[in-house]
């Protein structure tokens, strides 16, 4: 269940964009770059287990008060907020563009009607009140190991209609109805790049690197284990990581040797310009829906965390407080999917700020803080390993910024990828 709870955590939305990823990377360098993220991010849970095993303590933000003290503690609680708030929108957002669109194409119709089932605003809120409210109130992480692992299942499901699509689509791409791509097809169109390098390749080494950010969780997971020991941790988190390496690699190459030079940013997107009415890849549509909704629950939990950490330290666990923050948090979340035109630059800042934060920066400082000069000076070698972590996720973060920037002055909306 823990192995299901962390992979749920590191699965998102982003997966859908990887071979588009791929597309502007090509085969062997996007296996590069992915097999570099995926070790970095063991590696970070490893920091983060040492700093916890060292002074017995299983929450990210009582990490930040033993290290920074209450300065740190709140650093790391916002963090925490920050992140899981974009990420728990974003799922959300998928539910309010998606859904309407499942609802037509099951009752037929071929344009979007007036109906109030049709709208995405009122969907959203019957889903965030019959599905992910009830999953958000549960006493512990763990009960939720069930529905993360149909989560995980309904993606296994994407990624077999990926691989299955491979065998059934030509390239150049026949298409469907209106939409239409150019008739000038070059030579290596339809031929897999092996490397290469253009305006979008450096928009891949932060969108795999937020692929893979689970750690807000890692700690309420490892409170919850029946035999609590950093081994079994670390090999849970390992599991987890290598898991989703192999789905998120076997994802991104199979689409893109669909596509190739058509691949487009968000790949269910590419399946429809061929056939919109395809029954499998409306299965596909509603696996991801369901994968993202069970997704939102685990999400919540650790905000709630670092809140109850903020706000009542101290506090034994009490119902009215556990169900009231998490009623707050979905209302709040609600209302930012449903008044924010366009929450793309949102998700943008966020993620290039707190992402990097929370895999790089602040695991390597605590290592670094917590661990006794006793046990091992700043001259060792963990301890100098641990600076440069945390060197590479500021490097990290100034890179995300400035592309973000370079976009906003050039006026193009280009997106970072989604959790």
């Amino acid at each position: 269940m823990s192995v299901f709870n962390l992979s749920n955590a590191i699965m998102g939305s982003g997966i859908l964009g990887l071979s588009y990823a791929m597309s502007n990377t090509g085969i062997v360098l996007f296996l590069i770059l992915l097999t570099c993220i995926a070790c970095l991010s063991c590696y970070s849970i490893h920091l983060l287990l040492r700093s916890a095993g060292v002074i017995g303590i299983r929450a990210y933000e009582q990490l930040g008060l033993r290290a920074f003290g209450q300065p740190g503690k709140i650093l790391a609680a916002i963090v925490i907020t920050l992140h899981n708030i974009g990420a728990m929108s974003s799922y959300l957002f998928i539910v309010k563009y998606e859904l309407p669109l499942v609802i037509q194409a099951f009752l037929g119709l071929t344009s979007a009607s007036e109906d109030w089932f049709m709208n995405g605003n009122y969907l959203i809120i019957i889903v965030t009140i019959c599905i992910i409210l009830p999953l958000a109130t549960m006493k512990h992480l763990g009960y939720l190991g069930y529905t993360s692992g149909f989560s995980l299942s309904c993606m296994v499901f994407f990624l077999s209609a990926v691989i299955y699509k491979k065998f059934n689509i030509s390239c150049p791409l026949e298409t469907y109805g209106n939409h239409s791509v150019s008739t000038v097809t070059s030579d290596d169109t339809c031929t897999p790049k092996y490397f290469t390098v253009n305006q979008e390749t450096a928009y891949t080494i932060p969108i795999l690197a937020f692929a893979f950010v689970c750690h807000p969780e890692v700690l309420p997971i490892y409170t919850e284990l029946r035999n609590p020991t950093k081994r079994r941790m670390q090999n849970i988190g390992n599991v987890s990581i290598l898991g989703m390496f192999t789905m998120y690699f076997f994802t991104a190459i199979f689409g893109y040797l669909t596509f190739f030079g058509y691949t487009e940013a968000e790949l269910l997107h590419t399946y429809s310009k061929v056939n919109p009415l395809d029954k499998l890849i409306l299965c596909v549509r509603l696996a991801v829906l369901v994968a993202v909704t069970l997704t939102v629950p685990v999400v919540l939990f650790p905000i709630r965390r670092a809140l109850l950490q903020l706000l009542f330290p101290g506090k034994s666990f009490h119902w009215v407080r556990h169900i009231a923050i998490a009623v707050c948090l979905l209302f709040a979340v609600n209302l930012l999917v449903i008044f924010v035109p366009n929450i793309r630059d949102i998700f943008g800042i966020s993620g290039a700020t707190t992402a990097p934060t929370l895999i790089f920066i602040l695991p390597g400082l605590f290592y670094i803080r917590i661990v006794p000069k006793t046990q091992e000076p700043m001259s060792s070698r963990p301890k100098i390993q641990a600076a440069c972590f945390s060197a590479l996720g500021f490097i990290f973060m100034i890179m995300s910024l400035t592309f973000i920037g370079i976009d906003w002055m050039s006026g193009e909306m280009r997106s970072l990828g989604g959790h």
